[in-house]
């Protein structure tokens, strides 16, 4: 079927889009395949690249004839793995008691080899044409739309957004959370399909090319009758009317003059502005967020986005997002750090505590690590104060919700301000009780760390505080004093709670490896950290032996440290695999012995053999 100039539809297991320039052509989804077989009823002697718009079978299921004749094959970042890793998925898919309803398991049955991912929110040369990546989820959490100015029109090829004059495609893929709690729960893709919707609007484009489906010639009114059904079939699980507009119309809650909260990412961002025309982000997680994806934490539940810096410009006055500040690690806090980067140009600054996790998340034991490393353009030390632009901001250590965490302490507009992450709830009034300090055990948590916060904000007394999950809070004394009452009950408990004789700390392990999560070749040693405990009080000899599994060697295999009371020691050894050793996740552990006591094998990391 011809589009328009140069651009034809191939009727396969979806819509294969053609795009032809001379004798190349690109493909928009790949469908079977069989687009390959009918190239010269098309004039076309070569296909250069197929653009993928989503990983579902139905668009991918011939790709690997496309890798077979080296043609390059490019993908949504998010749903990379779900092409070329998805035996990694259909291997460690969880399939009992599964409360996952999002339609990860409608993916390839055999892993491709892909070329690379596309540049969302960016124009980029694919063959001979120029193409703009727009992030639309809904349909998935990871599908794009691809702009392309073809013949004086601009082609939206829109994979499953849409399927026609105010329809979709499917409302079951848009479930992306077993029913729950939330604005949108059981329905957080209906909505991201609604926004994703009107951000496409707002590139102007003449024709809307679905996957399945006939061409939208006009496209503000297929996507107001679209988006009218939508948000009625949200309301009708809500008690009370949406607006998703307002999550792109006004975004920013302006705190103070200088200091906006983003209201619709997960974990709330921060901006800072300066009258240069400038911002700095404290944290950016997942921007524009209908509900995260439930049941699953891999790659392709978890997506960020850009959305809200539109409106920093057009409403604030910000040329540039020039600088991002982590609280702490957690990927609802720093997700978008990477997209920042490579697309406004955005440094990414970190606290000297948080910068190793950011800069190597294979290496620590954590939870809730992003799945990237984050390059840190500049490291700061903890306890000294940096200057941005007209800014005196100081950087605290904060441990209690995770050990690798900081405190931002700034003036702005006049108030003092802190920022404090997910150290704990601002939701407090005189004569409540106080929401649980958000402390995680394996955050690595110690007993005295929420003391010790509290007892900072004491010194630093701050006007306002901001969280990562909570309205602004303006600190009073009495604030400050609930504070650290609760700061130092809590440690009461647990010295109350935990064996008096022994002071594993909070986490209760005696031993740590690192790096947690390694790669290493068949035959080659791997160099490992071991970081011991004494949980005694006085000083006590530590023999640490290393368990490998069979056929495998450990160099040294025994040591000993004598750590001080109460205190930790470090050992190095290394292991090494056999020739010929294949295998993924092999364990590796140390057992540990203090004093007369034996521990047993307090700690294990993990090895991939390639």
């Amino acid at each position: 079927m011809l589009i328009g100039t140069d651009v034809f539809r191939f009727q396969d297991t979806c819509h294969v889009y053609l795009l032809r320039n001379g004798r190349q052509a690109v493909l928009i989804d790949f469908g079977s395949g069989d687009v390959l077989d009918h190239l010269a009823e098309y004039g076309v002697e070569e296909v250069t690249d197929v653009l993928v718009t989503h990983h579902h079978r139905d668009q991918v299921q011939g790709l690997a004839r496309a890798a077979r004749e080296g043609i390059r094959i490019w993908v949504p970042p998010v749903e990379r793995d779900l092409i070329e890793r998805v035996d990694e998925h259909w291997r460690t898919r969880h399939l009992d008691n599964d409360y996952t309803v999002r339609q990860d398991r409608f993916s390839l049955l055999e892993p491709v080899p892909v070329t690379g991912s596309v540049a969302e929110y960016r124009t980029r040369a694919y063959g001979p044409f120029q193409v703009f990546t727009l992030p639309t989820p809904g349909h998935t959490v990871g599908s794009v739309s691809y702009l392309v100015d073809v013949g004086g029109k601009r082609l939206a090829f829109v994979g499953d957004l849409v399927h026609g004059e105010g329809r979709v495609w499917s409302l079951a893929a848009t479930q992306w959370a077993y029913t729950g709690a939330g604005e949108t729960a059981g329905l957080e893709g209906v909505a991201a399909t609604s926004l994703s919707c009107a951000q496409l609007l707002d590139r102007a484009p003449d024709l809307l090319l679905p996957s399945h489906g006939e061409p939208v010639t006009d496209p503000p009114r297929a996507v107001a009758r679209l988006r009218g059904r939508l948000h009625e079939l949200l309301d009708s699980r809500r008690r009370t009317p949406w607006d998703p507009d307002a999550m792109l119309r006004d975004p920013w809650q302006r705190i103070t003059p200088h200091l906006l909260r983003n209201r619709t990412s997960e974990a709330q961002t921060y901006a800072l502005l300066s009258d240069h025309g400038t911002a700095l982000l404290l944290d950016f997680g997942y921007d524009l967020t209908t509900g995260l994806a439930g049941g699953s934490t891999d790659r392709s539940a978890r997506r960020p986005l850009l959305a809200g810096l539109e409106a920093l410009r057009r409403d604030h006055g910000i040329d540039r997002v020039e600088v991002a500040l982590p609280t702490h690690y957690h990927d609802d806090h720093v997700a978008g750090f990477n997209l920042l980067r490579d697309v406004e140009g955005t440094r990414i600054w970190s606290p000297s505590n948080v910068t190793p996790v950011l800069e190597d998340p294979r290496r620590w034991d954590l939870p809730c690590l992003w799945f990237d490393p984050i390059p840190v353009d500049r490291d700061l030390p903890v306890g000294a104060p940096v200057r941005w632009r007209e800014y005196e901001i100081g950087v605290h250590e904060l441990p209690g919700h995770t050990l690798y965490a900081a405190a931002y302490a700034f003036e702005v507009d006049g108030r003092r301000v802190i920022a404090t992450g997910d150290q704990q709830s601002t939701q407090w009034r005189p004569g409540e009780r106080p929401e649980v300090l958000n402390y995680q055990y394996r955050n690595r948590f110690r007993i005295d760390d929420f003391r010790r916060s509290a007892e900072l904000y004491r010194g630093l007394r701050p006007d306002l505080m901001i969280s990562g999950h909570w309205a602004p809070h303006e600190v009073t004394e009495e604030y400050l004093d609930m504070l650290l009452e609760e700061g130092e009950r809590l440690a009461r408990l647990h010295r109350e709670l935990l064996p008096e004789e022994l002071d594993f700390e909070a986490g209760g392990f005696g031993a740590r490896i690192t790096p947690y999560r390694s790669v290493v070749g068949a035959g080659r040693p791997l160099l490992l950290q071991v970081e011991v405990r004494n949980p005694f009080r006085e000083p006590r000899q530590a023999r640490v032996e290393v368990v490998v599994p069979d056929g495998w060697t450990a160099e040294p295999a025994v040591q000993e440290v004598k750590p001080a009371g109460h205190s930790e020691a470090t050992v190095v050894c290394t292991v090494t695999p056999p020739p010929g050793e294949r295998g993924t996740r092999r364990r590796v552990a140390v057992d540990l012995t203090v004093g007369q006591v034996r521990f047993g094998q307090q700690a294990e990391a993990l090895v991939d053999v390639d």
